[in-house]
This record gives C-alpha cells, structure tokens and sequence, in this order.
C-alpha cells in the first residue's frame, strides 16, 4: 500500500496566515493613494489662492525628494532593527506632514508641510517593501504587489471628484485635513498585522553616511528647481545643484545604476525612469485640462480616475499572466505603453484637440505603469537576501522618488524658462516626460540577472 502525501493547498493572500497583513497593508496604501489623488486635483487651485503657482511644481516634488532620507532611514533600520519602529515613525510624519499642509497661510509653507509628508511617505514605502519580503512568499509576492496597485485605484474612482467637492464646498484644507482621520484608521488595521514581526537584533553600526547622502541628494533637488527657475546668475547654481544630485544618488542606489549596467542595477534605474516620466507628465494633467480647456477641478480630476483604472486593470494582468510573461517582458511593455501615452498627451496639447483625447491618451501609460511598475518590486526581491533586503527596497524607492522629484524639478524649471520665452509651456513638460520614458525603454531591456 502506497501512502500519498497530502497535497498542501496553494497560498492565498486572504488565508488566515495572511489576511491580516494583506488587510492592514492594503488600507494603509489606499489610505495614502487617496491623499495624492486628491492633492492632484487641487492643487491648482491651491497654488491660485496662495499666490504660489511659481511653487507648483515644488509643490509635488517636495514630498518625493524629502522622502528619500525617509527611505534611507527606515531601510537602514529595517536591516538591523526590523520594519515595526519606522513604520510607525513614518505614519506620525505623514499625519504631521498633512496638518501644516491644511493649516498654511502661505504657499511655502504648504511646501515645507509637504516635505515633512515625504518624509513619512518614504519610510513607510520601504517599510511595507520590507514587510512582504519578509511575511509573503515568492509566489504571492507579485499578487501582493497588484493588490497594492489595486489599492490605488479605489481612491482614484472616487478620490478626484471627492476632493473637488470638498474643496467647493468647504474648502481644499478639508482635503488635507480629512485625511489625517484615515491615517489614523490605516494605523489601527495595520497594529495587528506588525505583531508577529519580532525585532531583530543587529551589531553592524547603521551606515550614518547614506543618511547624509540622502540628504544632499534631497536638497540638491529642491535647490534645482528653486534656483532653476530664476532668471539670473542662479542658474549656474542649479548646476552644481544638479551635479550634487547625480554624486548622490550613485551612494545611494546599487553600483552600475545610473549607467544601466544589466541584471539588478537596471531594474532600480527603470523604476527611476518609469516614475519620472510617468508623474512628470501626470502632474501636469489637471492642470493643462484646466488652463488650455477651462475644465472644472472636478471634470479635469476624472482624468486621474481613468488612469488609475488602467494601472490597476494592467497590474491584475501582469500578477495573473505570472511566470508566463519575463520581468524584463513586463518592464519592457510598461515602459513603451508610458511612452507611448506620454507622446499621444504631448500630441493632444499641440494640436488643441478635444480634451478627451488628451485626458483619455493617459490611459495607456497608466497601463503601462501597472503592467511594469509591480515587476520592478518583485525583479528587486529575486535578487535579494535577508542581508540586503532593506537596501534594495530603500533603492528602489529612492530610485522611484529621487526620479520623480529630479523630473518635477527639472519640469518646473522647463515650464518657467518656455513661458519666458513665450512658448508652449504644457508641451516643453510633456516632451520632457517623452524623453525620460524612451530612455526607461532602453533600461528595461537590460534588467535580466546577469
């Protein structure tokens, strides 16, 4: 008589060994997915009744340059301490973050509320990055990567119309403000999850020197676009700002990154560049809507709803296809889909078609987001142990940011130095945007382990 062994069933997010951390960090995405869909709808308006639209641009990319340091931190005390500490550190930042930003009287110091945000927001990225690597196995890790995806997307269906409608009926502070109470639920659903993570124990000094790296890095972004945008002797300033960035930025991601070299130090440059061209572009969406076409916050934000859609039903396809499909295949695709819809917008703008066109092009680079993006996590954890498993994350969250931040940066500067010149300013932004994702096609080629 032969005996079979029982065949163990295949894991799920929603068993019971998984559901509770599934939950907690799911809400706590969406939670923090609804804050920046909804700032992006306001935002204009915002910088409009602060006198502050020479900031706006700064305005969105405080919060990723000053996320940076976050990432750093929290990676660096991840490795030795465990993720619990800095998770929550992170939420009572970005709670903090938020209420300078419902209560500022003034355009700067609704920036520096952002960079507060930021530095929350970073943390906790790296610290969820942490937590799947260390509670999901490798065979779930991509569905929990598309359930994150898929936590964008439910703020995106409601969030846009949401915040305008606050912000006409009782003002954009409200959209800020209101947050702060969800975070606070985040923070209560995601408690019991953290409690199985016992800390760790670590005698290995923490690498103080990335931390002030990253905190060159993040000022030297800020100053970029400050000193960029003047029209004087500065400008020759926010070049050596822009050098202190690169220098930087090589301490802070693996060796090779900047320079595509193929295997782990090009999945963390396309994620860089899939970022920065991707929310370059984006953040200027709402606004061109409302400037060039004189939509409505509300009409203009739904814009932001389609996109999110698209992630999210891309993210689905990419976790469902699995093994069938390559990382590089899927960083490959994502990356020609942002491209692409980047070149349809900038099309759209030039010619002053219908606004439906330039809104509805963007659709197919938020499907290439959520066709590649979830593939960098999962490429990144494959080529990572236990002992570098914080720096990776942190990497390719500072990748993810530091692209972003440089590419507003660099947007604001572009916009200002057009509008100057009496050109297309929306379309100087989006060219820009084009550029960074062609290049993010040529990286993600390169991402197959060596």
């Amino acid at each position: 008589m032969t005996l079979t062994a029982p065949v163990e069933p295949r894991p799920r997010l929603l068993s019971p060994s998984y559901a509770a951390t599934t939950i907690g960090m799911f809400a706590l995405v969406a939670f923090s997915a609804f804050e920046a869909t909804a700032v992006t709808t306001v935002m204009p308006t915002v910088a409009d009744e602060l006198g502050g639209v020479g900031l706006y641009a700064l305005s969105f990319a405080a919060p990723l340059a000053s996320g940076v340091v976050g990432m750093v931190a929290a990676g660096t005390h991840s490795d030795s301490r465990g993720p619990v500490r800095p998770l929550l550190v992170a939420l009572v930042l970005f709670a903090l973050g938020l209420v300078v930003c419902g209560t500022a009287p003034s355009m700067e110091v609704l920036v520096a509320g952002r960079v507060l945000q930021g530095l929350g927001g970073g943390a906790l990225t790296v610290c969820l990055y942490v937590v799947v690597g260390l509670v999901f196995p490798a065979v779930l890790q991509p569905a929990v990567f598309a359930s994150f995806a898929a936590a964008w997307v439910l703020p995106s269906l409601f969030g846009p119309a949401l915040a305008a409608y606050v912000a006409h009926a009782v003002g954009w502070r409200w959209v800020f403000l209101g947050v702060v109470a969800l975070v606070g639920a985040a923070t209560f659903l995601i408690a019991p999850a953290l409690r199985g993570l016992e800390p760790r124990s670590s005698e290995q000094p923490a690498p103080r020197g990335r931390l002030a790296w990253a905190l060159v890095a993040a000022v030297a972004v800020l100053a970029l676009e400050l000193l960029g945008s003047r029209d004087d002797a500065a400008v020759a300033l926010a070049a050596v700002a822009a050098v202190l960035v690169v220098v930087a930025l090589q301490r802070l991601v693996p060796a090779g990154s900047l320079v595509g070299r193929p295997g782990l130090p090009s999945v963390v440059a396309t994620r860089g560049l899939l970022s920065a061209s991707f929310f370059c572009a984006e953040a200027y969406i709402v606004f061109v809507l409302q400037e060039r076409w004189d939509l409505t916050p509300g009409t203009a934000g739904l814009a932001l709803t389609a996109v999110g859609l698209s992630w999210a039903g891309a993210s689905q396809l990419q976790a469902r296809l699995g093994e069938r499909v390559s990382h590089t295949a899927a960083m490959t695709v994502g990356s020609l889909l942002v491209a692409a819809g980047t070149c349809v917008l900038g099309l759209a703008v030039w010619a002053d078609v219908h606004p439906l066109l330039a809104a509805g092009s963007y659709v197919l680079a938020g499907a290439g987001m959520g066709f590649g993006y979830p593939r960098t996590g999962v490429a990144m954890l494959a080529e990572s142990s236990d002992a570098d498993r914080g720096f990776n994350s942190s990497a390719l969250s500072i990748a993810d940011s530091l692209g972003g931040a440089i590419a507003l940066s660099a947007s604001g500067v572009v916009f200002a130095a057009t509008t100057r010149a009496g050109g297309d300013a929306f379309l100087a932004v989006f060219v820009l945007a084009l550029s960074l994702g062609v290049l993010s096609v040529l990286t993600a080629r390169r991402t197959a382990p060596r």
